[in-house]
This record gives structure tokens, C-alpha cells and sequence, in this order.
């Protein structure tokens, strides 16, 4: 395939890919006003041999831009994907079953939701932070897992807990004991620290303090969580430890958890600037832990808040944190099919991300993860969902696509019901299909199912697979940057960089 300017390939497919919210709800994305490979590219055709012709949203004159290098990742909750044994529970010899899948949609890199030992379903409650949960397999098919990923050039990440353990885990049952105990300052007692009547409210707007044999412990986001005492040395030497565990095991790197509660705990420190500086002074501490013996370690982080909180934290702490700003703006310019002017706010997004980072930023993209209604259920209709797949798919940055996004699946409500089951056969059933959560969202007559539209070249799976295709293709795509181009029309959203 024939190499665009960089400049040129970015503003022209932005433009085509985003120009389709100008005809309204009824207005099938696939047919993209702007370029006429925009055009077969969203409808499935094969990829554009040569550019188009150039674009007057699009010049070479644009300011410089934050270049990006980058890696479509696709995200995985083990316990919905694919069932290897017949016990109606995903687990991890399932997923190098379907890593042929993953490849073939194009992604380089998977994240897998937390696969440690944990009480509860979904795994944020860790019980051994060195051991695979027994529901997922053992740590010889992690191994494997990770040897067959590398074969296909797939990198893999995994969640890291590091806020909070389970009130179930050793380390926890031991504290809790009192005083005397070893791992009583691993964790945070109101009655230690001269508090006698703990009544203060979290930073996630819940009770901070729980009660445990006559004594309070901080758990930010439920009882069942205690928060680790990152003023313990400890605690920090461990979780350094723990780090290098799985990276020497052939992990690629980690997706971290509630990043910024490590000391954002109570919703009268959020404002106190002091709590940013030392959750990053920590962060910055973990990863040059790990950076001497793994220098390619991926860290990504979740700090869930706007851009002036997320900066500080791309300083030598992690290579990329999740933009939830964006994915807000994607999912309500699809649903209002108003541009919302995404280039403008990333290029001053960017420039501040690279002033914090010396530049070794990579953004974090996404429009659908574990904590959110599914695209398909919020975007209003398919096309929309379309829709934003078509503007993800074309920015600067590491997309993240979460499971069943690229298939249309729809789910609601409690996380149970955003995490249900990967559809895979037609029939609603069949080899490797998880069963242990009831999927009401989406009945077998939808067509929400890998083996349907892996025949057709229109349904969103042949359109995710052409995107990332372009994606790998096109160095604009795959590593450029990002700035604003004006065009008139507040349907049309155009870049260059």
C-alpha cells in the first residue's frame, strides 16, 4: 500500500469518517461524505490502494503535532470470554483458544481484567496478588497464554490492584488482629491514627471507615476492599515486587487500578494538591522499580478525572492513562451527531500531556470498558455505534476496544450487565460459550454473534477489522499526531497532523 503524507492521510479520513453525522439518524455511517475510500473502507471494501485527492480541510501548514506511537488493544473480562472446560466459566486456556480471533481483528496487544485470586466475580477484591483465581486455570496456562500471545505478536497486559486488597486476603485477616500484628500498618486503622469516632466520607462518596473486631479500617470504595498504607515502605517494596513477579513471567506490562486514590481518600482531600503529589512521588517510585530490569514494561493507568488531573501523572510515572474526557465527547457527539470539535480539545489536551511527559506520552483511548453502559446501549442506534468505532479508530494514540464493542452487544445497569458473556454462535450456544451470567441484552435473533458477521462484510466486525487494517497501513494512522482543521458544518469533525 502506498505510504500518504502524514498530514494528509490524518485530515482526510477524519474528516470522512466523522462528516456522516450531518445527515441524521437515519443516515447509514458507511457512507461517509468526504473521500470516496472513507466510503468503501466503513462498508467493508478492501483498503484504498493510493490517497485521494487532497482536501482543503487538510494542510501541510498545521502546527507541529505530538506524534504518537501506537498499538490497538482489545480487553478481555476472562470470566465472559471463552469457556475451554465446560464449566459455563470463561478462563485463560479460553482465551488462547480464541487468540486466533484477537489477531484477526487486528489488535496487538490484550488486557486481561483481573485474573488474581478474589472473592467476588469480577476480581477487584485480590486474595494473592502472585496466583491465577482458580475459576481461570493455573499458573502454568497463564504461561502458556502468554508464550502463544508472544508467537502472534500479541502483547499482553493485566490488571493490577494495587489501592486495595480483599478483606479476605492474609495480609488483611493478620492486621486486623491488632496491634501486634505484622501487617497491621499495611492497612489504615482510624483508632491508630487518634481517630475515635470515624465518620468521614470517601472520595468516592461512601463510607471511609469500616468496622473490624472493635477497631475502623479505610476502605474507599466498600467494606470489602481495605485500602493498602502506601506510607508503609513495606507495602510500597512489595507491590514493586509483585510487579516484577508477573513482568518476569512474561507479562507485558499492567493496567493499574484506581491510580489516584492511593492517597486520594476522603472527599475533603480531592482539592488538597498535596494528595496528587504523592500519589504521583509514588507512581514515579513503581516504575522506576521495575524500569532496570523491565525497560519495556507498558503502564497504563486509570485516573479517573479530567486532563489537568491526568498530566501530572504521564511524568515518569506511566506511559499512558485512560482519556475519559474523550470518550464522554465521542459517545455524546455520536448520540447528538453534533461535532463536538474533538481536534481542537486534544491538541490542547496533547500539548499539556507533553509538556508533563518530555513528549513520551501515548494517549489512552477508549469508548466502552467494563464501568460503562455498552456502547450499543447508549449510542442510540447501530449506526452510531458505528459511528464512534469509525472516530476511535482514527485518532492519535492506543485504542482500547472492549470485548463484544467490535459485535454490537448491548448491556446495562449493574456491571454484571456490562460484562456478560461473549456472544460467539448464531444458535445462542454452543463450544466455549460462558454461561455463568443469564444475557437477557442480547437474544440470539439480533445478530450480535462472532460466527453471523464474521460472514458478512457489513456488519461493525468487518467494519472494526477494515479500520484497524487501515490502522496498521497508514503511518498517519497508526503513529501520527492530531490538530484541528476548520470546515463548515457542525456534522463534520476534521483534523490534520
Amino acid at each position: 500500500m502506498k505510504s500518504w503524507p502524514k498530514w494528509l492521510a490524518a485530515g482526510i479520513l477524519a474528516a470522512s469518517v466523522l462528516s456522516g453525522c450531518e445527515s441524521g439518524s437515519g443516515m447509514n455511517s458507511d457512507h461517509a461524505n468526504n473521500g470516496k475510500e472513507a466510503e468503501n473502507a466503513a462498508g467493508g471494501a478492501p483498503a484504498p490502494s493510493k490517497a485521494p485527492a487532497a482536501s482543503p480541510a487538510a494542510s501541510p501548514a498545521a502546527a507541529a503535532v505530538d506524534e504518537q506511537p501506537s498499538t490497538v488493544w482489545y480487553e478481555i473480562f476472562v470470566r465472559s470470554f471463552y469457556d475451554s472446560d465446560g464449566d459455563g466459566i470463561g478462563d485463560l486456556n479460553g482465551v488462547t483458544e480464541k487468540l486466533d480471533y484477537v489477531k484477526e481483528l487486528g489488535a496487538e496487544g490484550i488486557w486481561l481484567m483481573p485474573i488474581n485470586p478474589s472473592p467476588s466475580y469480577h476480581g477487584y477484591d485480590v486474595t494473592d496478588y502472585r496466583a491465577v483465581n482458580k475459576d481461570y486455570g493455573t499458573m502454568d496456562d497463564m504461561k502458556r497464554l502468554l508464550a502463544e500471545a508472544h508467537k502472534r505478536g500479541i502483547k499482553v497486559i493485566m490488571d493490577l490492584v494495587a489501592n486495595h486488597s480483599s478483606t479476605d486476603h492474609p495480609w488483611f485477616i493478620d492486621s486486623a488482629k491488632g496491634k501486634s500484628s505484622k501487617y497491621r500498618d499495611w492497612y489504615t486503622w482510624a483508632e491508630d491514627q487518634g481517630i475515635e469516632k470515624p465518620a468521614a466520607v470517601s472520595a468516592t462518596n461512601g463510607q471511609a471507615w469500616h468496622e473490624k473486631n472493635g477497631s475502623h479500617y479505610l476502605g474507599v470504595f466498600w467494606e470489602g476492599m481495605p485500602d493498602l498504607n502506601y506510607d508503609n515502605p513495606d507495602v510500597r517494596a512489595e507491590m514493586v515486587s509483585i510487579a516484577d513477579f508477573w513482568l518476569s513471567a512474561g507479562v507485558d506490562g499492567f493496567r493499574i487500578d484506581a491510580a489516584k486514590h492511593i492517597y486520594d481518600d476522603f472527599n475533603t482531600s480531592k482539592s488538597d494538591p498535596q494528595t496528587a503529589v504523592k500519589n504521583k512521588k509514588w507512581w514515579q517510585e513503581f516504575r522506576t522499580g521495575i524500569m532496570e530490569k523491565h525497560p519495556d514494561a507498558y503502564l497504563i493507568s486509570e485516573v479517573w478525572d479530567g486532563p489537568g488531573t491526568i498530566a501530572p501523572y504521564l511524568d515518569h510515572a506511566f506511559n499512558s492513562s485512560f482519556n475519559f474526557n474523550l470518550n464522554d465527547s465521542i459517545r455524546s457527539a455520536v448520540a447528538a451527531e453534533r461535532a463536538p470539535d474533538i481536534a481542537g480539545s486534544l491538541d490542547r489536551v496533547y500539548k499539556a500531556f507533553e509538556k508533563s511527559s518530555d513528549g513520551s506520552f501515548v494517549d489512552g483511548l477508549f469508548i466502552g470498558n467494563h464501568d460503562f453502559d455498552r456502547l450499543a446501549s447508549a449510542a442510540g442506534s447501530p449506526d452510531h455505534a458505528r459511528m464512534a468505532a469509525q472516530i476511535e479508530l482514527t485518532l492519535p494514540g492506543n485504542p482500547f476496544v472492549y470485548y463484544g464493542d467490535e459485535l454490537g452487544m448491548k448491556g446495562a445497569g449493574r456491571d454484571e450487565f456490562k460484562r456478560l458473556p461473549m456472544r460467539w454462535h448464531s444458535a445462542g450456544s454452543g463450544k466455549g460459550q460462558t454461561t455463568w451470567q443469564k444475557d437477557l441484552a442480547n437474544p440470539a435473533s439480533s445478530g450480535v454473534t462472532v460466527e453471523e458477521q464474521e460472514k458478512d462484510p457489513s456488519s461493525l466486525l468487518s467494519l472494526y477489522k477494515m479500520l484497524i487494517q487501515w490502522r496498521a497501513a497508514e503511518p498517519a494512522l497508526r503513529d501520527g499526531g492530531i490538530a484541528p482543521s476548520t470546515v463548515k458544518g457542525d456534522g463534520i469533525e476534521a483534523t490534520s497532523g
